[in-house]
């Protein structure tokens, strides 16, 4: 195998997402696990889950899930890759620590994870963390030898994630009515978090307004709209705006929602607006539901003429990047000098999440940190 295409000492990927239900008798059980712990009763869970239901419910994101591993397997077999790729999920079968079992009995010692998001915060990196920390105590308590784990680097920044990105809102711009199309609003969309967890993601040097949470999304949505920029010669104003917020009402989460924007800008004279879901990897639920059915019955209900960009799901380029971010943390691991891809003012981010990266509510083990106790 030619030295470029060496990801010793690595001997298998883990794709690592959230999970979610596969048909209407799943819905509640899946919720039930994404709650745990909190109490939250059977009834009120149903009425929460009730977007399931209204697309038989099925989450979308496992078959995406299954569309990125097939696009993950035929690049690495095209370009002479030889990594076995996994899958496990945080919430729902497959499950992270029954994969993680079948990896170690396969025989595999030095794992790297690829969680599906691709951005700073507590339940975008450190709760996947935490879920690893979690599957190997569980293996450890079943005599088990564990593997050890490391987890790919934040990608929102990586040219094979941002240039999909860019051709949807492309798409979507030309889609649009001729009358309307110079003058639409791009409104970059990302799934709301608390404004605390926000103002405490990524190192700790990042800490404060918003964290590296919101600075990451601003420089995607800057790399985009600046593209689009380029590619049409039309500055299309645009803002970055969020979606899917859940929770106690008291709570402060970061807005504006793109429900209240839309309205906002549909007050303002704004022609038309693309949405564009810069914060998710694939289609899944939050998309499908709170950008085409509920932004989408807000939208119409002003007459206001939207477009949804595609996200970057199986998308080969995608692909490609991962097979890019493998072998440079491989070689990393070697000892060799790397010189990693990433646009934007931002660069790329730590290969090792530091102490005091993310913080969780509660002190819980976290793996492929600096303070992981699984070196």
């Amino acid at each position: 195998m030619p030295d470029a295409l060496d990801a010793t000492p690595y001997d298998a990927l883990l794709l690592l997402s959230f999970g979610g239900p596969e048909g209407p008798d799943d819905v509640v059980p899946f919720l039930e696990n994404v709650t745990r712990g909190r109490g939250i009763p059977k009834e009120r869970l149903k009425e929460v889950g009730r977007h399931y239901f209204l697309f038989g419910g099925v989450s979308p994101i496992n078959g995406q899930n299954r569309a990125l591993l097939d696009a993950l397997r035929k690049d690495f077999a095209d370009h002479g890759l030889d990594l076995p790729v996994y899958w496990g999920n945080r919430n729902w079968e497959p499950y992270l620590t029954d994969t993680l079992r079948e990896m170690v009995r396969d025989g595999r010692r030095r794992i790297l994870v690829l969680a599906t998001s691709a951005y700073a915060s507590y339940s975008g990196c450190r709760q996947y963390r935490e879920n690893l920390a979690g599957a190997l105590a569980t293996l450890e308590a079943e005599g088990l030898v564990l593997p050890r784990i490391d987890k790919l680097r934040h990608y929102f920044n990586h040219p094979g994630f941002v240039e999909p990105m860019i051709d949807g809102v492309l798409r979507s711009l030309a889609d649009l009515p001729d009358d309307v199309r110079t003058g639409a609003h791009i409104a970059f969309t990302t799934h709301s978090i608390p404004v605390s967890a926000a103002d405490d993601s990524g190192p700790a040097a990042h800490h404060g307004d918003g964290g590296a949470y919101v600075e990451q999304h601003l420089d995607v949505a800057r790399l985009i709209a600046g593209a689009v920029r380029e590619r049409t010669g039309v500055d299309h104003p645009w803002r970055l705006v969020y979606q899917s917020r859940s929770g106690a009402p008291h709570i402060p989460w970061l807005e504006p929602d793109i429900c209240d924007h839309l309205q906002e800008q549909h007050a303002a004279g704004v022609p038309a607006v693309v949405m564009a879901p810069i914060g998710f990897v694939s289609d899944h639920m939050e998309v499908l539901y709170d950008l085409d059915t509920e932004a989408g019955a807000k939208a119409g209900e002003l007459g206001l003429p939207v477009r949804r960009s595609a996200t970057v799901g199986a998308d080969p380029r995608f692909a490609a990047a991962i097979r890019e971010l493998i072998l440079e943390r491989a070689s990393a691991e070697r000892g060799q000098d790397v010189a990693p891809c990433a646009l934007g003012a931002l660069g790329p981010s730590h290969d090792v999440c530091p102490v005091g990266c993310c913080p969780a509510r509660a002190p819980r083990p976290a793996a492929c940190g600096a303070d992981s106790p699984y070196a």
